[in-house]
C-alpha cells in the first residue's frame, strides 16, 4: 500500500480584514457554495460588534475562548469501548470552536432576531466573554475528559 503525500489545502485571506480565520469561518458558513451570502452575513455581523469594539479582536478572543483544550476519543480495547481523553492541537481547536459557534448561532430562537448576522454576532460576543452556547459545549467536552481521566494510559 502507497502512502499519498497529504497536501493542506491553501486558504486565502478574506476581503475586508486580510485574515485567515475570516476566511475559514467563511468557508465554513457557507451553504450551497453561496460564498458572498456568507460573507455578507458575516461583515453585517462585525458591524453590529463595532459598538463593542475591534470586531477583529472580539472575533479572535471568541474562537480562542471557545477552542477546546481536550477532547476525548472512542478506543476500542479487549472488547469495551473507552473514552479516552487527549489534547486537542491548534488546528483541531479552530476548527472546533468555529464549528461550535456556527452550531449555537443557527440554534438560537428566532423570535429573538430577525436575520442570522444577529444571532452570529450575539454568539461571537458572548463566547468572547466566555458566555453563550459555544461555550457551554466546550465546557462539556472539558467535563467528559475530566471524568474520563482514569482512560488516559490508553493512547492512540
Amino acid at each position: 500500500m502507497r502512502h499519498r503525500k497529504v497536501t493542506k489545502r491553501q486558504i486565502n485571506d478574506d476581503k475586508l480584514y486580510q485574515s485567515k480565520l475570516v476566511a475559514k469561518f467563511i468557508n465554513r458558513m457557507m451553504k450551497d457554495g453561496k460564498k458572498s451570502v456568507a460573507e455578507r452575513s458575516l461583515y453585517q455581523g462585525f458591524e453590529l460588534l463595532k459598538k463593542d469594539g475591534d470586531p477583529l479582536q472580539i472575533f479572535e478572543t471568541a474562537i480562542n475562548n471557545v477552542g477546546p483544550k481536550q477532547e476525548v476519543k472512542s478506543r476500542r480495547v479487549g472488547g469495551a469501548n473507552y473514552q479516552v481523553p487527549q489534547e486537542v492541537r491548534g488546528d483541531r481547536r479552530i476548527t472546533l470552536a468555529i464549528r461550535w459557534i456556527l452550531e449555537a448561532a443557527r440554534a438560537r430562537s428566532n423570535k429573538d432576531y430577525h436575520h442570522f448576522f444577529e444571532k452570529l454576532a450575539a454568539e461571537i460576543l458572548e463566547a468572547s466573554r466566555n458566555e453563550g452556547a459555544a461555550i457551554k459545549k466546550r465546557d462539556t467536552v472539558h467535563r467528559m475528559a475530566e471524568a474520563n481521566k482514569a482512560f488516559s494510559h490508553f493512547r492512540f
